[in-house]
């Protein structure tokens, strides 16, 4: 229970900064009345405790499944299972995927329906599953890592020019979303488990990242091959009301989220769980004790997962939303972009996938890369991509490749010069930056304040901003990379080969 101790020390440090920043505002430029703050914090506590729980099972459970999984495929040494298990293990991971489900609804909701939520969660579930088994197969054949991100995102950028706006940003903020709390683990256990089919050390450990990179590229090439397939459409968008402040209830919108969140949860675990036992039956053959310990995981991160989404969807949200309106309606446009970089600065501290993927970046690399340099680089990248986005919204004229293309084009061209362990990371992080706080409360924000300001549209300006943060790590991360580069050439250290 000492881990679960401090899960829950450190995210009482990452979520009480987000609580500080909205009681900041509360008392300043938008005051929301008692009975909404109450609700926020509220909605705090219970993601506080959630957020423990569930990264508590992810580490006696989810992760070690993935690493296992890993480990058992490399040993069947037959290549069309590695393949097969990389392309059925990837569907059901992206398919219930929390994240990318609430970017899906939230899709659904803004097009009235005209893109269900489920013909994206397929269609972006297709596309990772097919890149995670091309993952698997780069490490087989030896190919670069930064061959195959060049070739991947050449192929997107291409895919692009055929794609309409709206899903442009669609397609980039799915490769964001698909990789969240639940993807994110196992992926990355999964990828320190193939990497052992390279034999040397300094090549597993490069091959130990890159794995979420290669899935959230699939992610957008599916949804961009998509808008090819239907063809371009104008999409009727909704309209988002602000809060009746005469009709404000506590703890009402708690209890009316349980069985939607209860569903929710048990979607989401369902398809792992079930692998799990079907693993365990084929594969593992662990003891039973040691079977036990991971399916007490399990519940551990189901039953987390259902607090977690209470805690979002009951406190969070529709006060983001409502934040998000009310300071685009002030004249002061630049308390909008201050605010925007600050709850992306903190935001980013709460993602639970952030915290695995730092401590992850930290084991494999033997504590040399610490994970407080790594969480403080995410932290600069990403409120400046959240604040970019909302300079978008306020300058229509911006459009979202203006930014994506030069971004990737500094991104791809900085991974030739940058340390390939640190690409890998970087471009991981791209993904995990992205998880459920940034797709319900940042997500919730910036639409808020594209619905209020005149000139916006909520379907074009609403959405985009995951794909600006997923941007920017892989470019701030290339820079750290290139900070303990020049460093270990002082102290005599290796941090991976430039080709």
């Amino acid at each position: 229970m000492n881990l679960l101790a401090g899960l829950f020390k450190d995210n009482v440090k990452t979520v009480v900064p987000i609580a500080a920043v909205v009681l900041v505002l509360n008392f300043t430029l938008v005051p929301l009345g008692f009975s909404l703050i109450a609700r926020f914090l509220v909605g705090s506590v219970f993601i506080i405790i959630g957020l423990s729980l569930f990264l508590f099972g992810v580490e006696i459970g989810i992760t070690p499944m993935g690493s296992l999984t890993g480990t058992s495929l490399v040993r069947t040494n037959n290549l069309p299972i590695v393949l097969i298990g990389g392309l059925i293990l990837g569907f059901f991971i992206s398919i219930a995927e929390p994240g990318l489900m609430v970017l899906a609804f939230q899709v659904d909701f803004v097009t009235l329906s005209a893109i269900s939520a489920w013909k994206l969660l397929v269609v972006v579930s297709i596309g990772l599953a097919i890149m995670v088994s091309l993952g698997f197969l780069r490490v087989v054949v030896r190919m670069s890592l930064k061959l195959f991100l060049l070739l991947s995102y050449l192929l997107i950028f291409v895919l692009a020019f055929f794609t309409q706006p709206e899903f442009l940003a669609i397609a980039f903020d799915a490769s964001g979303a698909t990789t969240g709390i639940l993807a994110v683990p196992f992926l990355l256990a999964l990828a320190v488990g193939i990497s052992r089919l390279r034999r040397d050390s300094v090549a597993s450990e490069e091959d130990s990242f890159g794995l979420v990179a290669e899935a959230s590229a699939g992610a957008i090439m599916s949804v961009l091959i998509l808008n090819i397939i239907i063809g371009t459409q104008e999409y009727a968008v909704a309209s988002l009301e602000p809060i009746d402040m005469g009709n404000v209830s506590i703890f009402r919108p708690f209890l009316d989220f349980v069985p939607e969140a209860l569903q929710d949860s048990f979607i989401s675990l369902l398809p792992l769980t079930v692998s799990l036992f079907v693993l365990q039956k084929l594969l593992f053959h662990l003891e039973k004790r040691q079977f036990a310990r991971m399916v007490k995981g399990f519940l551990y991160a189901f039953v987390g997962m259902i607090v977690f989404f209470i805690g979002v969807n009951g406190g969070f949200m529709e006060i983001a939303s409502e934040i998000g309106q009310r300071l685009a309606l002030l004249e002061n446009k630049v308390w909008l972009v201050v605010t925007a970089f600050a709850l992306g600065f903190f935001t980013i501290l709460a993602e639970p996938a952030v915290f695995v993927l730092t401590h992850t970046i930290e084991d494999v690399t033997s504590g040399y890369v610490k994970r407080k340099a790594v969480g403080a680089a995410l932290s600069i990248g990403v409120g400046s991509a959240v604040a970019l986005a909302m300079i978008r919204i306020l300058i229509p004229s911006i459009q979202l490749w203006h930014i994506l293309l030069p971004g990737y084009i500094i991104a791809i061209g900085m991974m030739y010069y940058a340390p390939t362990l640190f690409v890998g990371i970087a471009f991981d992080a791209g993904g995990v930056a992205t998880g459920p706080m940034t797709a319900t409360f940042i997500l919730a924000f910036v639409q808020g304040a594209a619905s209020a300001f005149e000139g916006a549209n909520l379907l074009r300006d609403g959405f985009g901003m995951i794909a600006l943060v997923a941007m920017a790590p892989i470019i701030t991360l290339q820079i750290l990379g290139f900070i303990f580069q020049a460093r270990s050439k002082k102290q005599g250290v290796d941090t991976g080969a430039q080709g």
